[in-house]
């Protein structure tokens, strides 16, 4: 069998993430069509979450870095009146409660703490490592988990449709913010 060369074109892909693969999942797919292990990605998308994931092929991974520094824009559905036991829409609902009488005044009261430099809690379904596995496994398996707060900027968060029981916004953040914003600290 002959050997697959190593040395790819280099380049930056963006992919449009779907809901259910692993940033992991799409790298490994990406590193079999180009046949080369060098292939990285400008920063990780949970699980569930959709959207842009860019990746760097070859000697363009070195520019990854540059790609995850900068600021972000995230676009999200909200449904006011429902928690979950994993903070997310794939978690079993442990509390509901009407919404109906939200005025965007209430909801402006709730966004405007969240702007600026805050600390985040990321949510326990993220991707981020606790003693080397991803929160979201140890989440979906059981597992308490904790969180620290960490320090990130959102310089704009604003209302795109009147309040209703699920709610779009926009969340322009800067490297390592979660969305939607997890509670503050």
């Amino acid at each position: 069998m002959a050997r697959r060369p190593d040395n790819p074109r280099p380049g930056l892909v963006v992919i449009d993430k779907p809901a259910g693969m692993t940033s992991h999942d799409v790298v490994s797919r990406v590193r079999r069509l180009a046949h080369t292990r060098k292939v990285g990605h400008g920063g990780t998308l949970d699980p569930m979450a959709t959207g842009v994931l860019v990746l760097g092929i070859g000697k363009a991974t070195k520019l990854l870095t540059w790609v995850s520094g900068h600021s972000k824009e995230y676009r999200a559905t909200i449904r006011f009146g429902i928690s979950t036991n994993t903070d997310d829409a794939e978690g079993v609902a442990t509390a509901a409660k009407g919404c109906a009488c939200l005025s965007e005044a209430d909801l402006e009261a709730v966004l405007a703490p969240l702007r600026g430099d805050i600390m985040q809690v990321p949510t326990t379904v993220s991707a981020i490592k606790v003693n080397g596995k991803r929160a979201y496994a140890l989440a979906r398996a059981g597992q308490d988990v904790e969180l620290a707060a960490r320090p990130v900027h959102i310089s704009r968060l604003e209302v795109l449709a009147p309040p209703r029981e699920a709610q779009a916004h926009i969340d322009e953040a800067g490297e390592g913010a979660a969305c939607p914003p997890g509670p503050v600290r």
